[in-house]
């Protein structure tokens, strides 16, 4: 390569990169904005007036909602506008039931698997969420929680159900915020805050029933304080059916 061409080569890194710093920066603040609800799910995503806002070209908007679109945040429709995905809290019963098979199954391959790497990993980060707790900041909160919860899948070692369940985190990570904006203001505890220590001493164990029944107990809880965040706002009107995961000794 001449020195011209290696000048262009060296251009055209540099503008990749400062491009996909922009897209980061814009994927990130619509992440959280989508994740706490500041931006409302059906909400219309313009590229035109996101770029107008960001101070950039469309490219790096664009590159930022597919990303978002992969973690199932966005939605695009056929027309090619772009939306915020919705939150269907009918189908919550649903979501659960899938989310209960996958903590299972992760849970409870770490504790066949897992290293002593691997449970100083889960350590370190069930003690980051427990003082997000502190603050009570919901994102900080569904951020380190999702961490700590995929450190388990990748101690259980299937690459393929960790991904499902890394999927499955994400697009749960709304209703998370609203579970612990419910709770917060609820007379409840302080939630998960024992589970996720109790969960690492049975994987730790190597006892896979109990980190099985913990991991079912877990997603039970979120599942039963969900059903009551949904009944004291909208009512019994509000039909679902309570027992899609079944009872705390096991799914159904």
């Amino acid at each position: 390569m001449d020195s011209q061409g290696h000048q262009k080569a060296l251009r055209e890194t540099a503008d990749r990169r400062t491009r996909g710093g922009r897209s980061n920066a814009v994927y990130e603040t619509l992440q959280r904005e989508i994740l706490t609800l500041a931006l409302s799910p059906g909400e219309p995503l313009d590229e035109t007036h996101l770029a107008q806002r960001f101070g950039m070209s469309r490219s790096p908007i664009r590159e930022a909602l597919n990303r978002l679109v992969m973690q199932g945040l966005v939605v695009m429709l056929t027309n090619r506008s772009t939306l915020v995905a919705p939150l269907d809290l009918a189908k919550f019963p649903r979501y659960v039931e899938a989310l209960d098979l996958l903590q299972r199954i992760n849970t409870r391959l770490a504790a066949e698997h897992r290293t002593d790497d691997d449970i100083a990993r889960m350590r370190r980060l069930a003690e980051a969420f427990d003082e997000t707790l502190i603050e009570y900041d919901h994102f900080e909160m569904s951020s380190t929680n999702k961490a700590f919860h995929m450190a388990i899948a990748a101690a259980g070692g299937n690459p393929y159900l960790a991904q499902q369940y890394d999927a499955l985190l994400d697009q749960g990570r709304r209703l998370l915020h609203l579970h612990f904006d419910f709770l917060g203001k609820s007379t409840y505890d302080r939630p998960l805050a024992s589970e996720h220590h109790e969960m690492i001493d049975a994987i730790e164990a190597h006892d896979l029933d109990g980190a099985d029944r913990l991991a079912h107990a877990h997603t039970r809880q979120f599942h039963d304080r969900f059903l009551d965040y949904l009944r004291t706002n909208y009512g019994a009107g509000f039909e679902l059916d309570p027992g899609a995961i079944g009872t705390a000794g096991g799914a159904r």
